[in-house]
């Protein structure tokens, strides 16, 4: 048994003393809310001692601060005052004052001659791994005693206790940090890859109107879903959207194949259906062994003399696209027939056409906006959804998203995938003065 310290003790060396303060910051303890961990250390050290009053003290480098007490209420922290636990992390082994009044390295700490009148105190140091006594865990009494090897041993054992709980909670604490740096830093690259799958900005379309949104249900994981819209040689415009199977990393390398796997095809055979029919090969050769699949919906459009444009739309599996007519009504734009893109031995891609005149817009959407529940557990579906539009009409793509947006964010948790949306609408065109627009 090491004997306790009853000596005077000298002066800590500045050097030592603020490693040991960085220490006790490293530990992240002080001010921390009361624990019942550390209550119970406090507890037992009273009761295995003897003593009215203990406490798990940690010294800071102008304070005490208790972050358990027994038997002291009402007090938090102490001045940093010489004699007791100011005094005792200066020792490797239990420090020892029998009668606090009479001993010369305590007779002028304040809670000796004053409240509450300590006469009695050992303590045994809190130490670290490295060797750092951060503070201590001690009993006091207002009677002059001495205190048994039994229960110093005690004092030794809780102060052992206490380290191990640090250690424990600062581990769990490098933890809890790395994983949230580790989760910020994947969130970011799911950010930067996702970007990498959607055009930055949609082109401008003379005559047209365009906009595009995604609305990720989660933004630690890839989506699957995509959209673009580009120039074809021949004065037409291409676009498309459309959603691949799965999530994560595989899903993104999908999703970056079929986007310029389409926009190559469009270049070289602009046929909707036969761009469609290219893909379909081009996945079936890539996922030979693991077949992978997607829904899409193709078109392409040409502008017309009166300010109208015509539409042709090839579709994959994909949900029907809606056309908002200027006068509010709403329709749906089937692709009959349409099949899953590259899965299937001979699928059969269906094709519509649509003329858009000034004031019409187009939407496609992916289907976490159709399969998203409404509040009464009902999926919105596509009815549902032309009648939200048709209850609030508006013009133009940006507003048409909008009002999209504004559906998804009331559904809220009955959203449960994510949602790629693309507008195109023909502006009205500008009449003179006095005349009523056409229609």
């Amino acid at each position: 048994m090491t004997e306790p310290a009853r000596h005077l003790e000298p002066a800590p060396a500045p050097a030592a003393e603020r490693e040991r303060l960085a220490a006790v910051r490293r530990y992240r303890i002080l001010d921390t809310p009361p624990d019942g961990t550390f209550d119970t250390i406090a507890s037992l050290a009273a009761r295995s001692c003897d003593a009215p009053i203990a406490t798990v003290a940690i010294v800071d480098s102008d304070r005490i601060w208790f972050k358990a007490a027994h038997g002291l209420r009402g007090v938090s922290q102490i001045d940093r005052d010489p004699g007791l636990c100011a005094s005792a992390i200066l020792h490797d082994a239990p420090y020892v004052v029998t009668d606090a009044l009479t001993d010369p390295r305590t007779a002028a700490n304040p809670l000796v001659h004053g409240e509450p009148g300590v006469r009695f105190y050992a303590a045994a140091p809190i130490t670290t791994a490295d060797g750092h006594r951060l503070g201590t865990v001690n009993v006091l009494d207002t009677r002059p005693r001495d205190a048994s090897e039994a229960q110093l041993g005690m004092l030794g054992d809780l102060a052992d206790l206490v380290a191990l709980e640090l250690e424990r909670r600062l581990s769990s604490i490098c933890t809890i940090t790395a994983e949230r740096t580790m989760r910020t830093g994947a969130e970011r690259l799911v950010r930067t890859l996702q970007r990498t799958l959607l055009p930055p900005a949609l082109p401008k379309v003379p005559g047209l109107d365009a906009a595009a949104a995604y609305h990720p249900v989660s933004q630690d994981e890839v989506g699957g879903d995509f959209y673009d819209l580009f120039p074809l040689n021949d004065g037409r415009w291409a676009f498309f959207l459309g959603d691949v199977c799965g999530k994560g990393a595989e899903a993104a390398a999908l999703t970056s194949l079929t986007r310029y796997t389409l926009r190559a095809a469009a270049i070289y055979e602009p046929d909707p259906c036969a761009a469609l029919g290219n893909l379909d090969a081009v996945l079936k050769g890539e996922y030979q062994s693991d077949p992978r699949f997607c829904t899409a919906l193709f078109g392409v459009m040409a502008p017309e003399p009166d300010g109208s444009f015509a539409v042709t739309l090839a579709g994959g599996g994909h949900p029907p696209a809606l056309v908002v007519r200027a006068g509010g009504t709403v329709e749906l734009v089937e692709t009959p027939g349409g099949q899953l893109i590259g899965i299937l031995p001979d699928p059969h891609f269906g094709r519509a056409d649509v003329r858009l005149a000034p004031g019409d817009a187009l939407l496609l959407y992916t289907d976490g906006l159709t399969e998203a529940r409404t509040p009464d557990g009902a999926m919105l579906g596509d009815e549902g959804l032309t009648a939200h539009l048709t209850s609030a009409p508006c013009e133009g793509a940006d507003n048409l998203l909008a009002n999209v947006h504004k559906l998804l964010t009331e559904l809220g948790a009955g959203v449960s995938d994510d949602t790629a949306l693309l507008a195109l609408s023909v502006p009205r065109r500008a009449e003179p003065s006095g005349q009523e627009p056409l229609r």
